[in-house]
């Protein structure tokens, strides 16, 4: 399979195909008797273009570096390829979240113990500079000058406490600063530059940068409203038929990505392979990872083609737990069998595939990664102020202002103003992808202008449903 269908990556330009390589599975924890290094080859040679991998995924990255010296994709290989090597998207990932913090200061997932192998890993840009040794140099720290990855992804952002942390020091990253978060440092060795202190040789390591996570669309969709520069061009993120039963990506984080411009990986396919043969929990030895072609009762194809379907969505990665010679016993041959999807599926076939979920018993599969369902939510954060500016024209008006609310099940449609239990007005939704909030400018006739009124604001979902805020008082009041 040679011709593979290609979607846009968003923003960054790149065409790749709608099926990817996952870092995980049998490249991460290698049973006996499978060769990793044959998984990422027949990869390569059936024309798959998007590589994934991970610092936290064990042996992964050294196997996509043994495999690449033997195609020619490394630069320390005698028959290099650099067209060949240009034409791979290859992703890695961090979960260091500063290059810089004031001393004491720490956050859960801005580690690094452990997972070092020798290096000296205390940031990330360290952890960039260790992949890159990792997958096309000597594996010891070294690495040839004109290696790169073409994404880096902050991986498995779960609080705004994560968010805020990247984000220290993006607009002025000067090294003499307490704090440096490390979007400003990525930036620097994307475009060559040293504004952080971190990147003296002001090397050009990676191509792009992205972000990713399982459980909280919410704080994924905060990194990009906070993204006003527009840097973050990739969004890896839950993509599977259970994707609605619990804090939904499709109708948050996945359309805000998509408004913003971002590329859309979809990972989580079959759940981690809870869906087949495991217990609802992250996989972490080589049982734990499925070798069969789907199911009975769910058809991989089927869970395949609905991501695909998933509005916004550019290509997903699966991981393979083995090739086989037999293209029926194959999970990659079936796998990019299925993913060679044109047009999406209709609303009608993309049900019928979530209620094979229930059939199956599996809807709680994504219990062990996925935010717990809170349905639709009310606008966040509603405050209304009168403007009293214009007393020479006899005019006050009210500003009724929120930041978005989140979707359950089903997308929002739009939010109603009330005034004293009356519907005032209505303003479409959109994804808010910016800290600028939604608003609407109740003007107050003279009936109206002398007396104290109650502000509600409400969303509405596809569906009807509704959730309401508190009440606001206003006193609009002025002295004419």
């Amino acid at each position: 399979m040679t011709h593979l269908i290609t979607r846009r990556l968003g923003r960054t330009g790149r065409n790749v195909t709608t099926l990817g390589l996952g870092g995980q599975a049998s490249l991460q924890w290698t049973a006996e008797g499978v060769d990793p290094i044959a998984i990422i080859e027949k990869s390569v040679h059936s024309g798959s273009n998007y590589m994934d991998t991970s610092k936290v995924y064990g042996p992964s990255q050294k196997n996509f570096g043994e495999a690449f010296r033997r195609l020619g994709l490394s630069p320390e290989a005698r028959n290099y390829d650099s067209e060949a090597r240009n034409g791979l998207y290859l992703a890695s990932k961090t979960h260091i979240r500063s290059v810089k913090r004031p001393e004491g200061e720490h956050f859960h997932s801005d580690y690094s113990e452990g997972m070092t192998d020798g290096f000296n890993v205390s940031t990330a840009v360290d952890d960039v500079r260790r992949s890159l040794s990792l997958i096309f140099g000597d594996g010891k720290g070294a690495y040839p000058q004109v290696s790169y990855l073409d994404c880096l992804q902050f991986h498995n952002i779960n609080t705004m406490n994560e968010v805020d942390m990247l984000f220290e020091g993006f607009y002025d990253p000067r090294p003499d600063r307490e704090w440096i978060g490390a979007l400003a440092a990525m930036m620097d060795i994307r475009d060559g530059t040293n504004r952080t202190g971190f990147n003296p040789k002001k090397e050009k390591l990676i191509r792009h940068i992205g972000i990713s996570g399982h459980w909280n669309s919410a704080a994924l969709m905060y990194a990009i409203q906070r993204d006003t520069k527009r840097v973050l061009d990739t969004l890896l993120v839950t993509v599977n038929p259970g994707d609605c039963r619990f804090m939904p990506h499709r109708y948050n984080a996945i359309a805000a990505a998509k408004a913003a411009g971002m590329g859309v990986i979809g990972m989580k396919v079959f759940a981690d392979a809870a869906y087949y043969h495991k217990e609802s929990r992250f996989s972490n030895n080589p049982e734990d990872v499925y070798y069969k072609v789907g199911s009975p009762e769910l058809p991989s194809q089927d869970l395949i083609r609905y991501a695909l379907s998933v509005d916004g969505v550019s290509t997903l990665i699966i991981g393979i737990g083995h090739v086989d010679d037999d293209p029926a016993k194959c999970q990659l041959e079936q796998n990019l069998a299925a993913a060679q999807i044109e047009t999406p599926l209709v609303h009608e076939i993309m049900t019928n595939i979530e209620e094979k979920i229930v059939s199956a018993e599996k809807e709680k599969a994504n219990c062990y990664f996925q935010r717990t369902p809170m349905g639709l939510t009310p606008p966040r954060n509603v405050g209304a102020e009168a403007d009293t500016s214009m007393p020479e024209l006899q005019r006050t008006a009210v500003r009724v202002s929120w930041d978005t609310a989140y979707a359950g099940a089903v997308p929002i449609e739009r939010y109603d103003v009330l005034r004293d239990e009356k519907v005032i007005g209505s303003v479409p939704h959109s994804p808010q992808i910016t800290l600028q909030r939604f608003y609407f400018d109740d003007v107050l006739d003279k009936e109206h202008k002398d007396s104290p009124h109650k502000y509600h604001v409400k969303s509405v979902d596809a569906s009807g449903t509704t959730a309401e805020s508190p009440a606001m008082i206003v006193d609009a009041r002025v002295s004419l």
